[in-house]
């Protein structure tokens, strides 16, 4: 087993990086393609016209703004609506805008891993949408999931939009809906986008774009390692490179090295050797069927209320509650 000096994995960062690259096959967290120029390419992959999801939850949540927002609402005692993964707003200010418009009693809460993120959203909801409680927060979902607990004065909705679920494998997906169903009380609600299963092609084409946008959001966290931890990745000679298999529903994200090479990564006193074509698994993105998610929210202690899906059957909004 390869080892450092524990002194120097003082950051998860450092932490992580470390132990992916020393995992046989390596492997890196996708939490870490954002910083703030990761956070522009992911708006740039939104904008693209074959990157389905955005464009299929903003249908969802603009077609069915008034229904989704009455089953949030609380009249008596108002609520807190809290956002898991806020990044942009760009859909969640459509909700946003019904319920400052319609007098809604509540408090916003985006909570986000990219502080440039989370700035910028609050700074844009404050122009916006003045009269909007805004409570922000820079953090990982994980690290939250405890802190929520003490959000049990008043109804509480929360909010995991983007299909972000589908970054954990079910188990591990399974863990995370239990921690969330444990910090909501009975009347609190879980509003969750999950990608559909479909034509696997359209999948490729989502997370493989031709003009490369995608090759570079992936390829930011062997950049971010440079930067931040003295590593000195030569990032051209990694390719960018997607599969998916349609049976398990499982979309991958690779980094491929096209040719042998030695890489150091200073601040943590790391030496890294990769065979020509060695991978590095980055990322992971779950599809899903009706089926998949009523046996996530059976395992987790859900049960799914209602949902809502676009006019191509993409995509799905899920609305839980605790079973």
């Amino acid at each position: 087993m390869i080892k450092t000096n524990p002194n120097l994995l003082n950051t998860s960062f450092k932490k992580e990086v470390f132990e992916g690259l020393t995992s046989f096959p390596k492997h890196l967290s996708s939490k870490y393609f954002y910083d703030k120029k990761g956070d522009k390419l992911f708006q740039d992959i939104m904008a693209m016209p074959g990157y389905y999801l955005t464009d299929c939850e903003f249908q969802i949540l603009s077609t069915h703004t008034e229904t989704i927002g009455e089953l949030f609402r609380d009249r008596e005692n108002g609520l807190d609506l809290i956002e898991l993964g806020a990044g942009d707003g760009k859909k969640t200010k459509v909700l946003l805008k019904y319920m400052v418009e319609n007098n809604f009693n509540f408090t916003y809460k985006p909570i986000d891993i990219s502080e440039n993120a989370v700035e910028m959203l609050s700074s844009n909801l404050s122009e916006e949408m003045p009269r909007l409680t805004v409570d922000a927060e820079v953090g990982e979902y994980f690290e939250v999931l405890e802190r929520l607990k003490g959000f049990n004065k008043r109804k509480k909705v929360i909010m995991f939009l983007g299909s972000n679920i589908g970054n954990l494998k079910h188990p591990k997906a399974i863990d995370f809906l239990s921690k969330l169903k444990d910090a909501m009380l009975p009347e609190d609600l879980l509003f969750m986008g999950f990608d559909q299963k479909k034509n696997p092609q359209t999948i490729l084409n989502a997370y493989n774009d031709e003009t490369g946008i995608t090759a570079a959001f992936n390829k930011n966290v062997l950049t971010r390692i440079n930067r931040e931890l003295g590593g000195n990745f030569q990032v051209e000679k990694f390719k960018h490179w997607e599969m998916y298999d349609p049976e398990n529903g499982t979309a991958k994200s690779f980094l491929v090295a096209t040719e042998a090479m030695e890489v150091t990564v200073e601040a943590i006193n790391q030496t890294v050797n990769f065979d020509q074509w060695e991978t590095i698994h980055t990322e992971i993105s779950q599809k899903y069927d009706d089926k998949i998610v009523s046996w996530l929210a059976a395992e987790s202690g859900l049960e799914i209320e209602t949902s809502f899906t676009d006019e191509k059957e993409y995509y799905k909004n899920y609305l839980f509650r605790k079973a």
